[in-house]
């Protein structure tokens, strides 16, 4: 029997309806859903009720998983589950990672020559306010873009830092190992993109991560970013998720980026977060390049 699915906001994300995630897939299921992937880059699942070893194994069948280079916010349990939490230890220390304040538009691992594009995130305690998460649809931004700008970027590759990352993070999520650094220099990636499923052009991007365009100075890079960005976040491309506890969300940061609103510091949030590396028969996979030392 087909799936049963459902637009959420304006189309590009969908509700899967009636799926057990904690069940065993059939791969006829499975690839249903990288069908829909493909072409709704934000897929909700409802009402879960997932061990990290479901939440991965699950995951795992879109692609492999990776292990985040915060290995700080890492499961003990599971490495390739990432905590995403303001909670603590006994001894005050964070549970997790990227706590309560608001982390403004970004895409994932965008700061990594070969990102893992694949994301999933699954609620287990939330605050009673605040704290929704946003999605903007790139590919439907690029179409959206005047022909100028269409111009502007065409063949342009953006730099990608994951030092401006960490400045707008808070406390000790600012730290970082030596290794981790190492495993973060500065990359280059074009910032259109072609999907290799609708044959759609997608914009590549990360407010919190680009700090100009190769070959161009400082202030009119800059400049070029904000006026795209600016035309890319119009609400006519957002879904806004008002998270329930058992959502689990699958997500494509290929063509999306994502933002969290802020909530009270003093209510509990937590979720665990797999990312997977996709393939690019179905998916935008950008290939980065070592950006040119200064």
């Amino acid at each position: 029997m087909p799936l049963e699915s459902r637009p959420l906001g304006r189309g590009f994300a969908r509700e899967i309806v009636g799926l057990r995630l904690w069940e065993s897939q059939d791969e006829g299921t499975i690839d249903e859903l990288r069908a829909l992937w493909a072409a709704h880059p934000v897929l909700v699942f409802r009402r879960q009720a997932l061990s990290e070893d479901e939440l991965a194994a699950f995951s795992a069948r879109f692609g492999p998983l990776e292990r985040t280079v915060r290995t700080d916010w890492a499961s003990p349990a599971r490495s390739e589950v990432t905590l995403i939490s303001n909670l603590k230890d006994a001894q005050a220390n964070p549970i997790g990672g990227l706590g309560d304040g608001e982390l403004q538009w970004h895409s994932d691992q965008s700061y990594m020559m070969q990102p893992a594009t694949g994301a999933m995130l699954y609620a287990l305690e939330l605050p009673p306010e605040g704290g929704r998460t946003y999605w903007v649809d790139l590919a439907a931004a690029y179409a959206g873009l005047p022909d100028r700008l269409k111009r502007a970027i065409d063949g342009k590759r953006g730099i990608f830092s994951y030092v401006k990352r960490l400045a707008g993070y808070q406390g000790v999520d600012r730290v970082i190992s030596e290794e981790a650094k190492r495993q973060t220099p500065p990359v280059l990636h074009p910032l259109a993109h072609t999907h290799p499923v609708t044959g759609k052009k997608a914009l590549y991007l990360d407010w919190t991560t680009t700090i100009g365009i190769e070959g161009m100075d400082e202030a009119s890079g800059q400049a070029l970013l904000d006026e795209i960005y600016e035309a890319a976040t119009r609400p006519e491309f957002v879904y806004r998720h008002d998270w329930q506890i058992g959502d689990a969300l699958l997500w494509d940061n290929g063509f999306t980026m994502h933002r969290r609103e802020p909530f009270d510091p003093a209510a509990r949030r937590l979720l665990k977060r797999t990312t997977m590396f996709l393939s690019c028969d179905r998916h935008i996979v950008p290939e980065g390049i070592l950006a040119a030392a200064d």
